[in-house]
């Protein structure tokens, strides 16, 4: 098997001391992917190599960009099967979940081609005679991009898009859970006609990442930093650009509720909701973790959910006959088994599923869920759901805030009205009326609140994060001073 190499200067080389590390199949347990180690002088080689492009990238016409990222588009959905194959090796993904991953990425690719030329600043009244006053928004540096592995072409592409589309330089710190996928898009972005350095790849061994991550933050050259993951690694990562005083864009960890109102549409509710909880077996820092329902409807609904989630059949997803697919890594089953062995042990109904073999898990809804059960407060990241029973709106609102995390959230209610006041009072960055917790868009502002994170990915909220704004004068006229 190749071994995949880093991408400096537009260059694929080997690490500078010639490690690799190995992806292992999370189902087969085969090897899926040899991969380049970077050293720490890989990683600074790579951020050199940006600064080094910065000057002219930035001053390249928005037109200049508008077409590198439209072919990129074009040339991503061209690899589709070989993006296929690596998301099913290395991470155990279904074929589908591929193919939407490369769908929507090309359309966040198309998207910033379309902001190229909405990078705009104002012109601002001034006090001082003849001063003509700007704000004027500039390309930022080197920003660093470190993207996951669970929706890894959708959330690696939106990492560069923009960035890219403003005039920065980037450097990627590829996921060690899926090499092979990140370095494909890399090799779209570069093949679509990015000037040599302009883009820049590192991967490293898992041992590695803390040391190779703190390097890329730490080099002056960085100045912005934009991080896809855990809560629990995005803290650390925080810490760090705090310490040089690097803006950092953070999307992290979550713990979707979806409030289900005595007036729902049940049927529309149940596909939602295991839409939500079960698309790419619940690894999506948006899949439903808690359904909030109303006791009056709570025996229909969980009912319903049940049967659905009976027919949503896990398997190795190389036959491609089964909707779900298995979780990312031995550890991640044995943790979700964990809590829902601790959920029944304390009273919590397994309506369905509780299957764990190897690393394929059965969609599992648990009903009755209190928040004794581990289930209740920590993100579950597998195609496990948690039902809890609400005596009113009130409590439904108390529990779907009565989490550390606030990224994406729905609810469901025929009164509209009623249900838009309800999701006014959630505590989340995204919340969907009649509609599921998992819903991804180009051009829309994406980002959490408490602990899943700070800051804005998408459309003209990526704008603002990835450029500088700058207040800038032409004085005319005679100018007094007090000496």
């Amino acid at each position: 098997m190749e071994v995949l190499g880093l991408t400096i200067d537009s260059e694929e080389r080997s690490a500078s001391d010639g490690r690799i590390f190995e992806r292992h199949n999370p189902v087969t347990g085969d090897v899926a992917t040899r991969a380049a180690a970077a050293s720490v002088d890989d990683a600074v080689a790579a951020v050199d190599a940006a600064a080094a492009v910065f000057p002219a990238w930035s001053q390249s016409s928005p037109g200049e960009r508008r077409a590198i990222l439209i072919e990129a588009a074009d040339r991503l959905q061209a690899k589709a099967d070989d993006f296929v194959a690596a998301m099913v090796a290395e991470i155990g993904a279904t074929a589908g979940w591929a193919l939407f991953n490369v769908g929507l990425a090309a359309d966040m690719l198309r998207e910033a081609a379309a902001i190229t030329t909405q990078i705009r600043g104002e012109i601002i009244p001034s006090n001082r005679p003849g001063s003509l006053a700007m704000a004027i928004r500039q390309p930022a540096g080197v920003v660093l991009s470190i993207a996951p592995w669970n929706a890894p072409i959708i959330l690696g592409v939106r990492s560069l898009a923009t960035p890219l589309a403003c005039g920065n330089t980037v450097v990627m710190k590829t996921s060690e859970m899926c090499p092979r996928t990140h370095a494909l898009i890399v090799q779209a972005l570069n093949e679509a006609g990015l000037p040599r350095g302009v883009l820049n790849a590192v991967s490293n061994a898992p041992e590695d990442a803390a040391e190779v991550v703190e390097t890329l933050i730490a080099q002056p050259a960085v100045r912005r930093v934009n991080f896809t993951g855990s809560t629990r690694v995005g803290r650390i990562i925080a810490e760090l650009a705090g310490r040089h005083l690097k803006p950092a864009l953070m999307e992290l960890g979550g713990k979707a509720p979806l409030v289900v109102l005595e007036d729902a549409d049940l049927e529309a509710a149940v596909a939602a909701a295991a839409f939500g909880s079960f698309m790419n077996q619940g690894q999506i820092c948006m899949s439903t973790d808690r359904i909030v329902v109303d006791e009056t409807i709570a025996d229909e609904f969980v009912g319903a959910l049940a049967a659905k989630a009976k027919t949503l059949k896990a398997a190795d997803p190389r036959q491609g006959n089964a909707p779900l697919g298995g979780v990312v890594e031995p550890a991640a089953a044995e943790r979700i088994a964990q809590l829902i062995n601790d959920a029944v042990s304390k009273g919590a109904i397994l309506a369905a599923g509780g299957g764990v073999d190897g690393t394929i898990i059965q969609a599992t809804v648990l009903d009755k869920v209190t928040p004794s059960m581990r289930v209740y407060s920590e993100e579950t990241f597998g195609p496990v759901v948690a039902v809890i029973r609400v005596g009113s709106v009130e409590e439904a609102v108390r529990v779907a805030n009565d989490t550390d995390y606030g990224l994406s959230a729905a609810v469901f209610g025929r009164d509209t009205n009623r249900a838009m006041s309800v999701a006014r009072r959630i505590q989340s960055g995204i919340c969907h009326i009649n509609g599921p917790t998992v819903h991804d868009e180009a051009q829309m502002p994406f980002g959490g609140v408490k602990a899943s994170g700070w800051g804005r990915f998408g459309g003209s909220a990526g704008i603002h994060e990835f450029t500088e704004l700058r207040w800038m004068t032409i004085q005319d006229g005679p100018m007094h001073y007090p000496f």
